[in-house]
């Protein structure tokens, strides 16, 4: 490209690289846009390469661990199970995230899609500077889409550096910590307390709310509850983080409960308290695009802000940073752009904690469902009558769906149990097709697998239970 101060001319830009610009990128090159990704980081965004994938490797190894400790109720009974875990981060570098990331920008050279590296800050409604180091250049644009994701917030006192982690930290540490502290009890927070509880840490996790999770029904965190007690996590709730004080050997936080001061020592100490909007200093608000003191950029159905020419999807616009419902978005944006009449539809939008037991969401909750003055009735089926569970060892947990009452039409479901973030799918799939638990019933599941417990709900809400 000609360096200089010469606006340089391009068609589509997509700003920021992870799952909802990669996306956008790919789907608006499909629709025959020529397109140009601006990325300041990594190809991937946090997802790929400190986030979503690489925190699903480190919970995946961390079972296969546990797994080859043995299991006393099957009569597997190991003498000696180690860990390596340099090499288990090896791993999960170079055979899970490389991997993706590299396929991703295969994808952008297949479709002539062009990345340009750097900082970008909007100029006007059509152009935009892109700052990279020592240099910078100017570039035109027709449309624009902004996909910056979110960065983890960093509260008082705790400061990340040194036995201070956030999110990627705790991700990239070289060693199984004897004492792991994580404050924020959400599910980034409980993720990677079950991850390392699950490699041999003792963890404690301080929640300033009145229970951890507390985006799910408490029916479901209790099961999760019951599995941390197993792994003997400690939670405290209602607990206040006051400060964290680092010396070579360790971390010592000092933290509220009950107008009671309190203090843990550990090797680290892991802040999960929530995300936010990457959406300063880009000169968005020069243009009038609307923020909210959030940082989140508000738009319409098809990702378009007040500005016409300039999109957003993601972590940036309202609703629950997920990696998926970001990458929706995008194929939305990359639509509209395209001049299709696509908009975006939450009907029903998947949600998954990775803990151990495994939480997944669609839909609506009995609770929401009522709230929208709907006549619904639910129905719950627990893994200890499935079949495939109980040779798994694993029955904790529950399928639960919601449903009219009148026209049976499936509106929501919540499990908790084994396989959770695989099974979600088919009740999702019913809550879009407007299904019914009839429908549900009738589809012949296999046997035995824990997707049965699916059908043997839908059963049950009928009044016709088999398995129960």
């Amino acid at each position: 490209m000609v360096v200089g101060d010469f606006e340089i001319e391009l068609e589509t830009v997509v700003v920021g690289a992870g799952p909802g610009g990669y996306v956008a990128a790919i789907r608006a090159a499909e629709k025959g846009q020529k397109v140009t990704v601006i990325e300041r980081e990594f190809i991937g965004g946090v997802c790929l390469n400190v986030g979503c994938i690489p925190s699903k490797a480190l919970i995946e190894a961390a079972h296969r661990y546990q797994a080859a400790m043995g299991s006393q109720d099957m009569g597997l009974r190991v003498t000696a199970a180690t860990l390596d875990f340099k090499q288990t981060q090896k791993w999960k570098k170079e055979g899970v995230v490389d991997k993706l990331t590299g396929g991703v920008a295969s994808l952008f050279k297949k479709h002539h899609i062009d990345v340009v590296w750097g900082s970008a800050f909007l100029k006007d409604e059509h152009s935009l500077r892109v700052i990279n180091d020592d240099h910078a250049q100017t570039y035109t644009f027709k449309n624009l889409i902004v996909a910056t994701g979110s960065h983890p917030i960093e509260i008082p006192n705790f400061k990340f550096a040194g036995r201070v982690l956030d999110s990627t930290g705790a991700l990239a540490l070289q060693e199984v910590p004897k004492e792991l502290i994580v404050v924020g009890g959400g599910y980034i927070g409980c993720e990677l307390a079950s991850a390392y509880a699950n490699l041999g840490a003792h963890v404690s996790i301080l929640e300033g709310a009145d229970g951890i999770l507390a985006n799910y029904e408490r029916d479901l965190v209790s099961v999760v509850e019951h599995h941390f007690s197993s792994q003997h996590v400690d939670i405290y709730t209602k607990a206040m983080a006051k400060k964290a004080e680092q010396s070579d050997q360790g971390v010592t936080v000092t933290f509220e409960v009950d107008g009671k001061e309190k203090q843990l020592q550990a090797d680290y100490c892991v802040v999960c308290v929530g995300r936010r909007a990457n959406t300063a200093d880009m000169g968005l608000e020069h243009l009038g695009i609307k923020i909210d003191k959030r940082g989140l950029i508000d738009v319409d159905a098809q990702g378009r802000t007040s500005v016409p020419s300039i999109y957003a999807v993601g972590d940036v616009v309202a609703g629950a940073a997920l990696a998926h419902k970001a990458s929706y978005e995008g194929k939305i944006a990359a639509e509209a752009i395209s001049g299709s009449k696509a908009t975006v539809d939450y009907h029903a939008m998947p949600a998954v904690c990775y803990t151990d037991s495994e939480i997944a969401t669609t839909g609506l909750t009995v609770k929401e469902a009522k709230a929208q003055g709907l006549d619904v009735k639910k129905a719950q089926f627990p893994f200890a009558a499935n079949g495939r569970a109980i040779s798994m060892n694993s029955t904790d947990g529950f399928v639960r769906i919601v449903f009219e009452k009148q026209s049976q039409a499936i509106v929501g479901a919540q499990i908790v149990g084994p396989n959770a973030s695989d099974m979600i799918t088919e009740l999702t799939l019913a809550i879009e097709s407007g299904a019914t638990i009839e429908d549900v019933a009738l589809t012949i599941h296999p046997h035995p697998s824990v997707s049965e417990a699916i059908m043997d709900v839908a059963d049950l809400g009928l009044g016709l239970p088999i398995n129960i």
